[in-house]
């Protein structure tokens, strides 16, 4: 081997290093990398930036925002949990959400796929009081397995859909991969059925902010539009079609404030206040497109950009006390809305606007972001930055998800490159309304972007110095005794080896150069050997570490480390044992 190529490995070497070491975050170890090739001169200056005009970077970007808008419409959202709420037995609503789950993965990034249904998740495990364990970590592992439906599911499969474009000058396009993808999920879902038995039940998530400050429910003001379906209901109705999860504490029908009666029909106009868990709450609105009070939208349409929501407590000295939101014009001096507010052990049943407040108070207030928390703390409310919360926030129902398919037809059907379909339907969901720019740059992951866009060229050093070419060689020298189907395992085992130690995307740009040579080395077609990196790269579950999905359960589902390999490893070598041959009869070689 030559100097070079000695170095561009021992740089990809160190990398790995301090990956394993986690004393920097990934996107700073890839810098960290790109910094030293280029020192070394591995990589030359003029393509040290290279990787943040490449298109793996704008697909992924432009994904995260498309997934974003989707998540925010919650359209997904409310036809799956109406679905699992169907089933009453635990095991079964399990096997829903992980089907979901990994459906959904194959559409918007499975990250964002599986953090859309998680509330769902744990709403149910409380419901039938079991372990929040026994729903997310199959859950999680689902939206893996749906990840490698389409292009867009992972990120693995846009960047060997560029390898491929570069071998062949053909990429993957948008449903190349269903059929293996598809058939992985299937198989990963059978096994689930039943390998749910091997979580531990005794698992529970840790007391998080929500437990600290001991909410039982809050109290909102919402007013039933034209054309909401619970118009004509009655109050027992409207609780029966919500579960008994929300309350109707008042209902107030012009200047009149009636007594609320399981009998009382709800009107067209009348104004509801109701008492429940916030996210049951948001679900209420969107579903029964009620308007709540103060969330008024601009000449435009919808909420200005710059327009947030915030949680606070009220302190024991706060100038609150004692007053009212209507009192003090809160809405009319500061231009903050009270949204909804939380007491403990008390049901409130006045308009959260005309309640005196007192300490401990949990408020939700709507204002602009950037005097929001000045203006808390003048008032003597604490922010709770740990909580998200969604009242307030509007939602286009249709329209993202109208955007997001019309992208995938123009991608998959080759009209346009996949890189400007998805761009330009991020730019029309902002652009729309169905999500504020604010939020769309708030869910670009940049870390992410930074990584890829720093390991492009680190990786492509391996082309560039022959390294790639040596290490092909060296492993078509240990299988050229194989079969096939071995030679296909053995990328698949060696992308899957990896990546628990480098984030999967790192594990693909490293791997795939390699497999493609290794397949040229061999005189075998490419794809198959390419769709095993992305298949192995992708189906992390051993650890909660390798993949965002892994780690985003682990808090939740009250997961130990040793967790993941009990439900994982078989899982594992079950993708081994089925997708190889099934990579070989859908890409034969």
């Amino acid at each position: 081997m030559t100097q070079p190529q000695w170095l561009s490995l021992a740089t990809l070497g160190g990398m790995m290093a301090l990956f394993l070491w986690g004393r920097f975050r990934y996107d700073v170890t890839t810098v960290i990398a790109l910094l030293f090739a280029v020192a070394i001169g591995v990589v030359s200056p003029d393509a040290a930036f290279t990787g943040f005009s490449d298109d793996i970077v704008v697909i992924v970007g432009s994904a995260l925002v498309l997934s974003a808008a989707v998540q925010r419409s919650g359209m997904i959202e409310r036809l799956l949990q109406s679905l699992a709420q169907r089933i009453r037995k635990p095991q079964r609503q399990m096997l829903v959400l992980s089907a979901a789950v990994g459906l959904s993965s194959g559409f918007i990034k499975n990250v964002g796929a599986l953090a859309m249904l998680m509330p769902g998740a744990v709403q149910m495990a409380r419901r039938n009081k079991a372990s929040p364990s026994l729903y997310l970590m199959p859950m999680a592992f689902a939206s893996l397995l749906g990840g490698l439906t389409t292009l867009i599911g992972t990120s693995p499969n846009i960047i060997v859909s560029r390898v491929r474009e570069e071998m062949t000058g053909e990429p993957f396009r948008m449903f190349d991969y269903l059929p293996t993808g598809l058939a992985l999920l299937a198989v990963g879902l059978v096994f689930l059925s039943v390998g749910w038995r091997l979580l531990p039940t005794d698992r529970h998530a840790a007391q998080g902010m929500s437990e600290a400050i001991n909410i039982s429910a809050y109290v909102i003001e919402a007013t039933v539009t034209t054309g909401s379906p619970i118009a004509g209901l009655s109050v027992a109705e409207f609780v029966e079609r919500h579960e008994g999860e929300v309350e109707v504490a008042g209902l107030l029908r012009g200047d009149m404030r009636g007594e609320v009666t399981p009998e009382t029909h709800i009107g067209e106009g009348d104004v509801l206040i109701l008492s429940g868990e916030p996210n049951l709450l948001e679900q209420v609105i969107g579903a029964d497109r009620l308007a709540l009070a103060g969330d008024d939208e601009d000449g435009s349409g919808h909420k200005p950009d710059g327009i947030g929501v915030i949680e606070a407590v009220v302190h024991a000295d706060s100038g609150l006390i004692g007053r009212t939101a209507g009192r003090l014009q809160m809405r009319e001096r500061l231009g903050i809305n009270l949204l909804a507010i939380s007491r403990e052990g008390e049901t409130i049943a006045n308009k959260p606007g005309n309640t005196v407040l007192q300490a401990g108070d949990v408020i939700v207030l709507q204002g602009p972001l950037d005097t929001l928390p000045a203006r808390l703390a003048e008032m003597g409310a604490l922010p709770l930055a740990e909580r998200k919360i969604g009242l307030g926030s509007k939602r286009t129902r249709w329209l993202s998800l109208a955007i997001l398919a019309a992208a995938m037809v123009a991608a998959g059907t080759g009209f346009m490159p996949a890189a400007l379909a998805f761009f330009a339907a991020a730019g029309l969901t902002v652009i729309t309304g169905a999500l504020p720019a604010d939020e769309a740059y708030k869910a670009i992951e940049w870390p992410i972007l930074i990584m890829l866009a720093a390991l492009i060229p680190v990786s492509a050093s391996l082309q560039t110095t022959g390294a790639s070419d040596v290490i092909a060689t060296l492993l078509a020298d240990f299988a050229v005794k194989l079969p096939a189907w071995g030679a296909v395992a053995l990328i698949l085992v060696a992308a899957m080896a990896v990546t628990p130690f480098l984030n999967n995307a790192a594990t693909v740009l490293v791997m795939a150069p390699i497999a493609g040579v290794f397949a040229q080395q061999l005189h075998y077609r490419p794809e198959a050997f390419l769709i095993a990196t992305a298949v192995g790269a992708g189906c992390d579950f051993l650890t909660p570490i390798g993949h965002q999905c892994n780690t985003l359960v682990l808090g939740p589902g009250g997961y130990r480390f040793g967790d993941y390999a009990r439900l994982g490893a078989p899982l594992s070598l079950l993708v081994v044992l089925i997708g190889t041959p099934l990579i070989l009869w859908f890409w034969p070689l």
